[in-house]
């Protein structure tokens, strides 16, 4: 079995984004199966495409979408993307889209596939807070879980998909209000290893 994990290219005017950071940092299996590594544009525009290729290329089972939720405080598992792309900051080209549907032919939302509350059980049995969140957002995280599901719908039926939004590692509260939350990579990585260890058992 193969586990495709994407993380995004930092955006908003930070230099790093936690979300592929952890990535990089997962073992190359995970629960005795194989994962692969991807990043993935913070473009409205680009997104989609870049997922659809490394799918086409690598042909994983499962696929877990991972960005940066700067602001909670813990891994949240998504259950829901909705067809609407309304960004409130520019995406890393510049795009700004407001009211506009992610894919006109798509429904208005689309669950995810993978075990999102075994998910959410997994990593808090870690010791690492993690809730179920029932919104992704308007911006790129959003847009890029309903093409990940779209697809699945429509091009991969075998494959499950979700999506994790991760808080700010550490050092990016530096400047930040008091009190922002952070969490450090290596725990954000073993957050995301426990709930591939959780997605692999559901199959």
């Amino acid at each position: 079995m193969r586990v495709l994990m994407t993380g995004f290219d930092p955006f908003g005017g930070e230099t790093l984004n936690p979300a592929y950071e952890a990535v990089k940092m997962l073992p190359d299996r995970i629960a005795g199966e194989e994962i692969i590594k991807a990043e993935i544009p913070t473009v409205f525009a680009a997104c989609a495409d870049a997922l659809e290729r490394t799918m086409d290329s690598c042909h994983p089972d499962i696929v877990i979408c991972v960005g940066q939720a700067g602001g909670r405080s813990g891994m949240t598992i998504e259950r829901v993307a909705v067809n609407i792309a309304d960004a409130r900051i520019p995406d890393n080209a510049g795009g700004q889209p407001q009211d506009e549907p992610i894919r006109k032919d798509g429904d208005k939302a689309y669950f995810a596939t993978v075990p999102t509350r075994a998910m959410v059980e997994r990593i808090q049995s870690r010791g690492i807070p993690a809730f179920l969140s029932y919104t992704a957002g308007t911006y790129v995280c959003n847009c890029l879980m309903y093409h990940l599901l779209y697809l699945n719908e429509r091009k991969y039926p075998g494959t499950t998909g979700g999506f994790i939004h991760v808080p700010f590692e550490c050092s990016q509260t530096v400047g930040k209000p008091l009190g922002t939350p952070s969490m450090s990579l290596e725990k954000i990585a073993e957050a995301l290893e426990a709930a591939v260890e959780a997605a692999v058992e559901a199959r």
